[in-house]
This record gives C-alpha cells, structure tokens and sequence, in this order.
C-alpha cells in the first residue's frame, strides 16, 4: 500500500500560513501589519486568504493600529470573515501590546519633561472611546509615586473633583501632581473648560505646597502639554 506524506515546501503551504514560515525564516520585523493580524486570526474566508482580510480590516481604521486597537469585538465581528474567536484574538494581542507599553513606560518612573509624562500615562488613554482623567502623584525629587483613575465621562467630557485630586495626593505624601486626561475625537486644543479647570488646581496646589507641574490632553496620537505651552 502507497504511503502518503504531507509535503512540507513553503509553496505547499496554505497562502494564509505564509506569514508564519517568513516569520520564521526572516524574523518579525520583515513582516507588514497586515501579515502580523493574518497570523493571529489564522486564516481567511472563501473569497480572501488571512492576509487579503486582514488588508481589509486595516483599511477600514485607515491603517491605523491606534485605531484598530479601539475596536471592540462587536466591531470586529462586522467584517465578513471574521468571527467571535478571530475577534478576540485581535483584540487581546493589541491589549497584550497596550499593557507592554505600560509596563516599559513603569520602568521610567522619573518625570523631567511632558514627554515622560505622556510616555508614562498615554498607553493607558490613548485608545479610548471615552474621556478619562487620571493623577499622577510625584515625590520631590519628580518620581512618580503612583498614578489613578480619578473619573471616567462620555465621549466629550469628565469631570475631575479638585478636592478629590488633592485628597489622593496628600495621602499619598506628594510633593508635585501631574494631571492627564484624553480627547477620544483626536482634537489636541484645550476647552475653556480644560484652561478654567487648569487655573482652579494649580491655586490650589500652591495653597497646599503640593504643585501642579503639568496637565496634559492625549488623543490616539499625540499629546498638549499645558507646561510647554505656557500656560501653567
């Protein structure tokens, strides 16, 4: 009787599977975003193969992995081909990603400019539906003590309790605050609100010798440093 074996060349690979031997034969950095999402979902639908799908998905946030990271399951789900399973993969890579950054940004924990500051703080805000505001809480000689959610709005704002805020830092036995929150439509100029809210803590920092050294807006990509721009 005639054995049969599987044959092994990359020709006789799936084309979804390609992504997977480059990978491994060029390393990770050779691939493109779209192979990277090819390999976790796996494979492709009966018109697409993992990678032509996953071409689609990254067109559809622009090819914006910012973007891609704020999608939601059920979103996700909307593209054909893709179901719950291939869903959740994707999403708990970027997650995955989201919390390296954290992590990496944890390992930094002294604070010299804005940019420390956004490097620390905007892994967590970035990628938001939803605006959040968050303290950061410094010792005196600027490293951090620790950061917390202070409270969580809707799309177009939040509110953030001053006496709160301050409450949290003399607990924490802070020297300096750093405060942060996002603007999920991606707009960097500060509100009247953002300017009346900045004046309001910094007198109150300087009441209590516990000072307000930046406040920063951060959208999907970048960040405004009130500091930076004169207006603390």
């Amino acid at each position: 009787m005639q054995t049969y074996t599987t044959p092994k060349g990359i020709k006789a690979w799936a084309e979804e599977d390609r992504p997977r031997e480059k990978l491994l034969l060029k390393g990770k950095a050779s691939l493109s975003n779209a192979e990277l999402v090819a390999i976790l979902i796996g494979s492709g639908n009966s018109t697409e193969s993992a990678v032509e799908l996953s071409k689609r998905i990254l067109a559809g946030v622009s090819n914006n992995l910012n973007q891609l990271g704020r999608l939601t399951v059920g979103d996700l789900m909307k593209f054909k081909g893709i179901g719950e399973a291939k869903a959740i993969a994707i999403v708990a890579a970027l997650e995955i990603g989201r919390r390296k950054q954290k992590e990496a940004a944890l390992e930094k924990p002294q604070i010299t400019c804005s940019k420390d500051i956004y490097d620390f703080i905007g892994p967590q805000l970035a990628d938001l539906n939803h605006e959040e505001f968050w303290l950061i809480t410094l010792n005196q000689a600027n490293k951090i003590i620790g950061s917390e959610r202070i409270s969580v709005g809707g799309v177009s704002g939040t509110i953030a309790d001053a006496k709160i805020v301050f409450k949290k830092a003399i607990n924490a036995l802070a020297s300096s605050i750093a405060i942060a929150h996002n603007h999920p439509s991606g707009n960097l100029e500060p509100s009247e609100a953002d300017i009346h809210l900045t004046k309001r803590f910094k007198e109150a920092g300087v009441f209590l010798d516990i000072y307000l050294i930046d406040h920063l807006i951060i959208t999907n990509s970048s960040y405004y440093s009130f500091a930076d721009n004169s207006l603390l």
